[in-house]
């Protein structure tokens, strides 16, 4: 939200490797991540054996500051100077005539002072909306609304959440907190009773949202019309469950569990 140019991870490693390069010599530094979600890198080490957090948690990190629109760059973190001299060297294939967005260094004058070794993900092409990275990434939900997909294909067309499209809650929230979005399949009016957990596709989540009803609120109105809520609960704040522009959904390659469902 602030609007940088670059996102430093500094680590105990200079970059990412194919593999880890403490057991395996063969091992070769990645200098450009352009889509994350194919990254063919060793994920399954924890904590200081690939780096601080493990090369897992640098990709979540880099993950969250592409989608902000922001360069990130893993680098050593015992050579504070690498930051600059990585810097001078961007800014150098960033002036060059054949430089590209994708991050490669086609561009790069053939006399350029190489970089240290680092990794760089480029920004995606379209990032998220301040406030839609807020609603996803700033906020902690507390609780679960699952809707089914034809409510998912509406706010995908940027239509707000009705109770009409709400299957289930789980948790307990109030109005105007942050709770998951979870597609499920709707079998029948028995899925309204949670039976959609047990049957039909595995549930996704595929957003987060501010809600304009608490958890029971939710409960009660949940698959009627919003012209029913008055009698339903004795008073109607508003005839959506979550208005459009609280709603944010997960770019179509974000690991975090979620499907290929653009941002709002």
């Amino acid at each position: 939200m602030v609007k940088a140019d670059y996102l430093f991870l500094m680590t105990d490693v200079d970059c990412l490797y194919t593999s880890n390069p403490r057991t395996h010599s063969d091992a070769q530094p990645i200098e450009v991540v352009s889509d994350i979600s194919a990254l063919e890198a060793d994920v399954s080490s924890s904590g200081s054996s690939l780096g601080t957090g493990g090369m897992g948690t640098k990709i979540v990190a880099a993950k969250l500051g592409t989608s902000a629109g922001v360069m990130t760059i893993v680098t050593k973190s015992s050579k504070p100077g690498n930051v600059l001299e990585i810097v001078k060297y961007l800014q150098n294939i960033q002036e060059g005539s054949s430089a590209d967005s994708s991050g490669s260094t086609d561009g790069c004058p053939i006399d350029a002072v190489p970089a240290p070794l680092h990794t760089r993900f480029p920004p995606l092409e379209h990032p998220m909306q301040s406030r839609s990275f807020w609603i996803l990434y700033g906020l902690t939900p507390h609780g679960t609304i699952y809707i089914d997909q034809g409510a998912c294909g509406a706010l995908q067309k940027k239509a707000s959440l009705l109770p009409a499209g709400v299957v289930g809650v789980d948790g307990h929230f109030g109005q105007h907190e942050a709770v998951r979005l979870v597609v499920v399949e709707k079998l029948s009016p028995s899925s309204l009773n949670g039976d959609f957990l047990q049957h039909g596709q595995e549930p996704k989540e595929v957003g987060r949202a501010l809600v304009n009803y608490g958890s029971f609120e939710i409960s009660v109105i949940k698959g009627h019309r919003s012209t029913h809520i008055r009698s339903l609960l004795g008073y109607a704040d508003s005839e959506y469950v979550a208005v459009r522009e609280n709603i944010s959904f997960f770019h179509a390659d974000d690991g975090t569990g979620s499907p290929g469902y653009a941002s709002s």
